[in-house]
């Protein structure tokens, strides 16, 4: 089924108190729509990079209590699962749509990736105006990289290679009430092109992890 946008009944699922109910909205109401976007993202970067890519939809299998507050997918190159990899993520918080080239603390080698990225970080610092940086996927907190000094994002590569915990995302808010996502098409095409912009990060940090 084709993406139609996303509505504001997709973001009130995080208005829901109960964890069963609260998943249960995830399953019915946004993981449809994660998969229509995410089998036409995973084929357009296959393309892109010339290899297969594998969509994987977040399950929060893990929750006994806590409801999730966010919810995701993530393409990556590996069947088997994401978070070990350098990899794509689209996914919503109540307020906002993220899109982001994610390297999070499960990931092997991400203090190499991570020193790599510091001997580029002039590169991160031409990124379009309103391309933002994260250090923690579980939060919605990002800082954007144009108003930010070289040394705010510096300081942040630094913890992401020092520190245990510590990630990096870099990528996109979207704010629910932004028209494009109620535009199915729009959307895609937002996506894609964000995802393109940041490919050759993507690609520059695989060759790292596979040195």
């Amino acid at each position: 089924m084709p993406f139609q946008g996303f509505r504001p009944s997709d973001f009130e699922t995080f208005y829901i108190d109960e964890l069963d109910e609260r998943m249960e909205a995830i399953r019915n109401r946004i993981q449809p729509k994660f998969k229509s976007i995410g089998e036409y993202l995973t084929d357009e970067l296959s393309v892109m990079l010339g290899k297969e890519m594998y969509l994987h939809i977040a399950k929060h299998a893990r929750r006994t209590k806590n409801p999730p507050t966010d919810t995701w997918l993530g393409i990556a190159e590996d069947k088997r699962g994401y978070k070990k990899h350098p990899h794509f993520q689209v996914g919503l918080f109540d307020d906002h749509v993220f899109l982001w080239l994610a390297y999070i603390y499960e990931m092997p080698n991400k203090a190499e990736v991570a020193q790599t990225f510091l001997e580029n970080q002039e590169r991160l610092e031409t990124l379009p105006k309103d391309y933002v940086i994260s250090l923690d996927h579980t939060k919605k907190d990002a800082f954007s990289i144009k108003k930010s000094s070289s040394n705010d994002i510096t300081e942040s590569l630094q913890r992401f290679r020092d520190v245990k915990k510590g990630e990096f995302l870099v990528g996109k808010h979207i704010d629910k009430n932004d028209p494009v996502l109620e535009n199915g098409q729009e959307f895609l095409q937002e996506a894609k092109e964000t995802f393109e912009t940041l490919l050759p990060f993507y690609e520059l940090s695989l060759k790292k992890q596979e040195s």
